[in-house]
């Protein structure tokens, strides 16, 4: 009987082990997974910063904008300027917001000061210079909110204001990233205009920041976006059927109860991707036209069948 256990022992010691590795293992893959992201998001800001937003004098928003005010007082480089004002900001940043995320800032922050120097020069990127600055504004935005996006998406920042953005998100998560990066980059924009000598300055800056926060919201909330449904009917069991064989959607009945009619009710409570919500409107008013339906939008649908939270 006690052989018998000791074997039970040793089989749940070696399970436990088998389990520890392949967490550690999934950890790595996660990290490793993280910083290949975070250096290809910091080099697409650089690209922004390098290629489209300095040669135009679009200082849009963030260290990267307050690196090019400065750079056009004092020649001194952007990239350089990019890093030295950051270091404050990270010290900060490793007291608030810990020192994981803050590793992860400091390697953004290196590639966009060595890539916008040094590495794109060498690499021999060509600069929009004397082109379109509108043109260039919104493709500086474009770079700018991809790189933001990925670098976010890990749970990094780009340093600078991103590092005052991540606490304000902290502190309030129900404002979009988008949100807070339009508000703390209006100083920014003032003083482009300022240093520059023309509102064209600004409003380029603006242009680009908008297209900036856009984009960067698409990438962190837009493949995770859905709308969820509330549906009031008696014919509920057929348009729970439709959804769950039709959609593969998983449904809920919450139980009601009319303040008229006293009667009960079961609602039907779904969430489903924002391309498939029309087909259930469509269905659910061919099932039942007198058919009662709430639709939002969710920020965020997490779980089987949408997007699990890695």
């Amino acid at each position: 009987m006690k052989q018998k256990e000791k074997k039970i022992k040793v089989k749940r010691v070696k399970e436990k082990g088998l389990e520890t590795q392949l967490t550690v293992k999934s950890k790595v893959l996660r990290w490793i997974i993280d910083i290949i992201l975070i250096i290809i998001g910091s080099a697409l800001y650089s690209v922004g910063l390098h290629c489209f937003a300095t040669p135009n004098d679009i200082a849009a928003g963030g260290v990267g904008g307050i690196s090019i005010i400065i750079n056009e007082l004092t020649e001194l480089n952007v990239g350089f300027l990019y890093g030295i004002i950051n270091v404050p900001l990270i010290i900060i940043g490793f007291i608030f917001l810990g020192k994981k995320m803050m590793f992860k800032t400091m390697i953004g922050v290196a590639v966009i000061t060595a890539a916008t120097d040094w590495l794109l020069p060498l690499a021999g990127v060509p600069v929009y210079s004397d082109g379109d600055k509108l043109l260039a504004a919104i493709f500086a935005g474009i770079f700018f909110g991809v790189g933001m996006g990925l670098v976010y998406l890990r749970d990094g920042t780009t340093g600078g204001t991103d590092i005052i953005n991540k606490l304000i998100n902290k502190k309030f998560p129900h404002f979009s990233m988008g949100v807070i990066m339009l508000s703390t980059d209006a100083v920014v924009i003032i003083a482009s205009m300022i240093v520059f000598g023309t509102i064209e300055a600004g409003l380029y800056s603006i242009i680009s920041i908008f297209v900036a926060s856009k984009v960067m919201d698409m990438i962190l909330y837009g493949s995770f976006e859905g709308k969820m449904l509330l549906i009031f009917s008696d014919k509920y069991e057929e348009i729970s059927e439709y959804i769950m064989n039709s959609l593969e959607r998983g449904v809920t009945w919450l139980d009601g109860e009319g303040a008229y009619s006293k009667r009960e009710k079961h609602i039907i409570c779904c969430a489903v991707h924002k391309n498939e919500y029309s087909k259930v409107k469509r269905k659910v008013k061919e099932i039942d036209p007198g058919a009662f339906i709430i639709i939002t939008n969710a920020g965020e649908v997490l779980g089987m069948g949408f997007h699990d939270n890695a």
